[in-house]
């Protein structure tokens, strides 16, 4: 991604160091998310997420200069999350509960809260991600391909491949379940466990 595209969307004005201003910049980012989630994308604004939030809108701006960097943030914040729980896979003793350990935080995050999970979506298609949220998500993949490496699961021919593949498989199912109102989270997760194992060729290991 060029460096004039990470620009177009704003970052933070400042990083919160003190517990209260990390306080603050927290409170301002769930406000965010919950104004999106009940009252959609034509209700968010500044004025409205520093109300909800219970700080002064000059407040808001010392932190985020418009509301393209709070949607930033926001998703920043929800990947960051799925991230830190995705990181117990490399503690996995087998490749298959390894899978699990990758997949389950990405049906949590979709089904905890479907209309902000689809709302976020759609913005992180809309909107370059910066480079924070690029490095994150970049994790994902790192972990992801070093599953696909385990002794246990068939080799492949371009893990890399392989690797973007499997991501675009659970990101693919996830979200279609979330489109579709799906609420039963370990029945979704054994379903993307199904396709990525099928994709790997699990059905066609020997016996």
């Amino acid at each position: 991604m060029s460096e004039s595209a990470l620009k177009s969307r704003p970052a933070p004005r400042k990083a919160p160091k003190q517990a209260r201003s990390l306080a603050t910049v927290e409170a301002i980012v769930e406000a965010a998310a919950r104004i999106l989630e009940e009252r959609g994308h034509e209700a968010f604004s500044t004025n409205a997420v520093a109300e909800r939030a219970g700080v002064s809108v000059g407040s808001l701006y010392q932190y985020f200069p418009r509301k393209d960097a709070l949607i930033g943030a926001l998703i920043f914040r929800e990947t960051s999350r799925l991230v830190e729980d995705a990181e117990n896979a490399a503690a996995q003793p087998t490749a298959g509960e390894a899978l699990s350990a990758l997949i389950l935080p990405c049906v949590e995050q979709q089904l905890r809260r479907p209309a902000l999970a689809r709302l976020l979506d759609f913005e992180e298609a809309r909107l370059p991600l910066d480079a924070a949220t690029e490095q994150v998500k970049m994790r994902f993949f790192e972990l992801t391909r070093a599953t696909l490496q385990r002794p246990d699961l068939p080799p492949q021919a371009d893990i890399d491949v392989a690797s973007r593949d499997v991501v675009a498989i659970i990101k693919g199912m996830v979200d279609a379940a979330g489109e579709h109102g799906d609420q039963d989270k370990d029945l979704l997760a054994q379903r993307v466990k199904r396709a990525v194992l099928g994709y790997l060729g699990w059905d066609r290991q020997p016996a």
